[in-house]
């Protein structure tokens, strides 16, 4: 494995926080998307985000990822500002997102959709030669490698199934290689066993790596058994900060404003 996965570039401190969200409020016409929100995220964390629709899961992700900026307070990763407008090269290193819609070209070869990750690190001119011809390829074959469809690396991506391309998606930020790594309800459309293949994927950009993981999820016990700690969020507050183990159901109830003879349904 290409000795970049193992690294956490741009991390000077490893004893601080990879991330920092300081006491943040995002607003939107007629609604408080998040209020005052406060957390730190160390190196190597699996943060699950959860909470009942307009809670302020995505707002949050779209300003861990430099696509949205506060009205107040500070976003911050590796030690750097989001709210600055960095370059695309540092924000590149710093962040990546795989979004519901997995953002792919379904006419290109999965090669080119797997090194779009490299845009941010080659710049306008290398980025594209590499449409014609693959930049730093060695890279694409490794990260489609360990999600198992090497095979897969010149067929047409729109011809893959649903589960190729979201490893496809996966393998993409595998090589753009940032030190934080977002997911937007990964898991929302798929069946019980992809989700799990899926989540133990996602598991594999963080491990031995010292990235961070924060993914916004809406199935209790997968959180529970993937991630090492959950964040409930309810009416753009933070309701709770724990460790994943300890998402009891009573916990879940209060969070989505159930009864206590009511249950969140999960798949089985």
């Amino acid at each position: 494995m290409p000795n970049g996965y193992h690294s956490t570039p741009g991390l000077k401190d490893a004893t601080a926080p990879l991330a920092v969200v300081d006491n943040v409020t995002k607003t939107f016409p007629r609604v408080t998307a998040l209020d005052h929100v406060a957390l730190t995220i160390g190196a190597g964390e699996r943060v699950a985000l959860v909470g009942p629709s307009g809670s302020g899961k995505t707002t949050l992700l779209n300003l861990l990822s430099g696509m949205a900026q506060p009205d107040s307070g500070v976003v911050a990763v590796g030690g750097r500002d989001l709210s600055h407008n960095l370059p695309r090269r540092e924000l590149s290193s710093l962040v990546g997102i795989i979004h519901q819609q997995l953002d792919l070209v379904p006419q290109l070869p999965v090669v080119h959709n797997v090194l779009a990750g490299r845009f941010g690190h080659w710049g306008v001119l290398r980025s594209f030669l590499s449409m014609l011809w693959p930049q730093d390829y060695h890279l694409a074959v490794a990260a489609l490698q360990q999600m198992g469809i090497a095979d897969k690396i010149q067929e047409r991506t729109g011809h893959l199934s649903g589960g190729e391309q979201q490893r496809v998606a996966i393998a993409r930020t595998m090589v753009q290689s940032p030190l934080l790594v977002l997911a937007d309800e990964p898991v929302s459309s798929v069946d019980p066993a992809r989700a799990q293949e899926i989540l133990q994927l996602l598991l594999a950009l963080t491990e031995d790596t010292g990235r961070a993981l924060v993914a916004s999820m809406h199935t209790p016990y997968l959180v529970s058994q993937f991630f090492s700690r959950a964040i409930g969020l309810k009416d753009g507050q933070v309701h709770f900060d724990i460790p994943a183990p300890e998402l009891t159901q009573a916990i879940q109830s209060d969070l989505y404003g159930l009864g206590q003879e009511e249950s969140i349904p999960h798949q089985d």
